[in-house]
């Protein structure tokens, strides 16, 4: 796909996002949602732990300077399976993926900046799946944007379940190795949020034709 079909193309998913996530923010017992995409704690809940304290180590500052990145490719294949996606549950979860890490990406990028380090700038910050793990390489993310139809949601599906499952190793580390109380608290947050869309994802791929 072509950087400026892609400019055109993120612009329209914006909409879209922005557009299922105010509909989404009513009774989350509504028909139309999925089993186990709901956060527990809304898009605001990163604020609760937004305040970095002074006391923090270098895990704390991985973290953050890995999970900003991850989440900008989160975001990215969120932004591809709100015009590519073709059932209308892969266009939820990628709703609720957007609302959900891109207030965090500000939350982490609010705490690099108070401790004075450097906030990581896309394109997977300089990193590999080495030290990200779960994150596609642009081989697999240009293979992604070509798929059609139901092959896309598959392949879609099949990709964030890895990316998320790193994200959940990543989180799972911090909480044993930082030392910021709101750095721990949100890597709590990503672990338990990802890992119910991790729960929701296999058993819709399961429901998707394989050709």
């Amino acid at each position: 796909m072509q950087p400026n079909t892609w400019k055109r193309a993120a612009s329209t998913a914006v909409i879209l996002v922005a557009t299922m996530t105010l509909a989404g923010c009513g009774d989350d017992s509504s028909s139309g949602s999925m089993p186990g995409m709901e956060h527990g704690t809304k898009p605001a809940a990163p604020s609760s732990a937004a305040t970095a304290s002074g006391e923090f180590n270098d895990a704390d500052v991985t973290f953050a300077s890995h999970m900003i990145p991850h989440h900008q490719q989160a975001l990215q294949m969120a932004s591809m399976a709100g015009y590519m996606a073709t059932t209308s549950e892969v266009k939820q979860l990628a709703a609720a993926i957007n609302a959900a890490q891109e207030p965090e990406i500000k939350v982490m990028s609010g705490w690099l900046t108070k401790w004075g380090k450097p906030i990581p700038s896309a394109q997977h910050g300089g990193h590999g799946a080495d030290e990200m793990p779960g994150i596609m390489t642009e081989d697999e993310m240009s293979e992604l944007g070509k798929q059609k139809g139901s092959m896309f949601d598959r392949m879609w599906i099949e990709m964030m379940i890895k990316h998320h499952q790193g994200a959940v190793s990543m989180a799972k580390t911090e909480q044993t190795t930082g030392k910021d109380p709101a750095a721990i608290a949100l890597a709590k947050k990503v672990e338990t949020d990802q890992t119910r869309e991790i729960a929701a994802m296999k058993r819709l791929l399961g429901q998707l034709p394989v050709s």
